[in-house]
């Protein structure tokens, strides 16, 4: 497994081996053995699934507010995404900074997004799906979004007008956020 650092504290590019053949391949995407060796110790408790149909499509930034955060593991199961994390955690030296990667079907790679991130993709082709672990339950009351254009991220988008939901384009800015994490 080949681990990357991303310059944001806890968050990491992962890069699971394949073991391939003239059949395909197969690939351990998730060990807690192997992820607590390099820091991840999360105990995950839900796996989802999306699917986007446009390339163009933007889905986030969102969060879920303590006491039912979310450290999530994502990966791109079919086509590309750029995928985004934003550390929100109030005293973190990296507060506002983000980063971003690739993620797809081919490269194999995955972002791990600790609890006190915003969370957020765009799709780099048509049908990209999406499927990430999170550390814990969806809470409907906890569910928050930061609107995708107000941190400073350098979307690849080739149109200025992604595909967005209703809740996402309605979203706060960044300015008006007050973070319930803190470190």
């Amino acid at each position: 497994m080949i681990v990357e650092e991303t310059g944001l504290p806890g968050c990491l590019l992962v890069t699971p081996k394949r073991f391939g053949d003239e059949r395909g391949f197969f690939s351990e995407c998730w060990s807690k053995r192997t992820y607590a060796s390099f820091g991840i110790d999360v105990e995950f408790v839900q796996d989802n699934h999306s699917l986007s149909a446009q390339k163009g499509t933007v889905r986030g930034l969102h969060f879920q507010s303590p006491p039912h955060e979310q450290a999530k593991l994502v990966r791109c199961g079919r086509g590309r995404i750029f995928d985004v994390a934003v550390d929100v955690r109030r005293g973190s030296p990296t507060y506002g900074k983000w980063t971003g990667a690739e993620l797809s079907f081919d490269n194999g790679k995955q972002l791990f997004v600790p609890a006190g991130f915003l969370h957020g993709f765009q799709t780099l082709e048509d049908n990209s799906e999406i499927i990430y672990k999170c550390s814990d339950f969806y809470a409907p009351e906890c569910d928050g979004a930061v609107r995708w254009d107000s941190c400073g991220i350098d979307w690849p988008l080739s149109s200025p007008d992604p595909i967005l939901s209703e809740k996402d384009a309605a979203a706060q800015v960044f300015a008006d956020f007050e973070t319930p994490f803190v470190i």
